[in-house]
């Protein structure tokens, strides 16, 4: 069981060594890349859960402010995707997101994207049913078809009122006038310092409160709801696929991990080994957008 009380935050691998060695999973063989095996148990999946990760909209060219080179201007974004951060400084935090919503106008869905929509619009045809629960705030998934999404982290553009509480879709460009042309990521730009009146303000009749991003930041508590649909989801579910994920951000690192000891099969796509990689049943190497096409195609048992 998952518990709802999880708060968003990312963990290093020696913490993870840690608490792995409960799980048993040294001396386990290596995860299987026959995808003919993969295949055959996908063409009889009743109910397949997708956990989705940075590493499949890469792929569409979104940074991912992980690892190396993952800054905006001198900052990560643990250290601007917090309460504490835009309690100190909302200007800031506001033009880090006002750049990462503008880049994400300028991106499409990917091969990888566009092949989980296509499985579960064909799959739902069936009978069958496909649900993704991404650790993305992007909204490629929406873009590409996907139906039955599960966002653990929030989205881009969806904003909430620091006063009334009223959260709504937001895709202006730019989100307010203030932020137009500022959030440029060189690490030579100065903050703009706009006054927090100027900031994105609330549109509900007599409020007019700050607006943040409805995003799950680092510390705070993801919605309760939305883990208990995906703890159903991964309860119920007949093959889990792993795509794109680093496997150390929780709650999200443990969901595959519960599915397979439960003996339920999990693939994982990825560009590398990840701490969970052990655990699972299949493990394809490479870009998402080139592995996860042909697993997901049309099987040749389907009607």
């Amino acid at each position: 069981m998952i518990s709802p009380q999880f708060t968003c935050r990312a963990i290093n691998s020696h913490l993870y060594a840690r608490v792995r060695k409960p799980w048993g999973i040294q001396g386990m063989a290596r995860p299987s890349s026959d995808l003919a095996a993969f295949r055959e148990i996908f063409s009889k999946a009743k109910n397949v859960a997708i956990i989705t990760g940075a590493g499949v909209s890469a792929e569409s060219g979104v940074p991912t402010f992980r690892g190396a080179g993952g800054y905006w201007r001198k900052w990560q974004a643990q250290e601007l995707a917090t309460p504490e951060a835009f309690s100190r400084n909302p200007s800031r935090v506001w033009e880090f997101y006002h750049y990462r919503r503008e880049v994400m106008l300028t991106k499409n869905p990917n091969p990888a994207h566009l092949a989980i929509a296509e499985c579960e619009e064909r799959l739902s045809k069936q009978g069958r049913k496909v649900t993704v629960i991404t650790q993305n705030i992007d909204e490629l998934h929406n873009r590409a078809g996907s139906k039955n999404i599960l966002e653990l982290h929030g989205s881009l553009f969806k904003t909430r009122c620091m006063t009334c509480g009223h959260e709504a879709a937001n895709y202006k460009s730019p989100i307010c006038a203030a932020l137009k042309g500022k959030g440029a990521p060189d690490p030579d730009t100065q903050d703009a310092q706009i006054p927090v009146q100027h900031l994105p303000r609330c549109e509900q009749t007599g409020c007019h409160g700050l607006l943040r991003p409805a995003v799950v930041w680092f510390g705070e508590t993801l919605d309760s709801d939305i883990l208990t649909h995906s703890e159903k989801v991964l309860d119920s579910c007949d093959l889990c696929l792993v795509v794109g994920t680093s496997s150390v951000v929780y709650p999200a690192a443990m969901f595959a991990p519960q599915v397979a000891a439960r003996g339920v099969p999990v693939a994982e796509f990825n560009m590398e080994d990840t701490p969970a990689t052990m655990r699972f049943k299949f493990h394809f190497h490479g870009p998402c957008g080139t592995t996860l096409p042909p697993a997901l195609r049309r099987h040749e048992t389907e009607p």
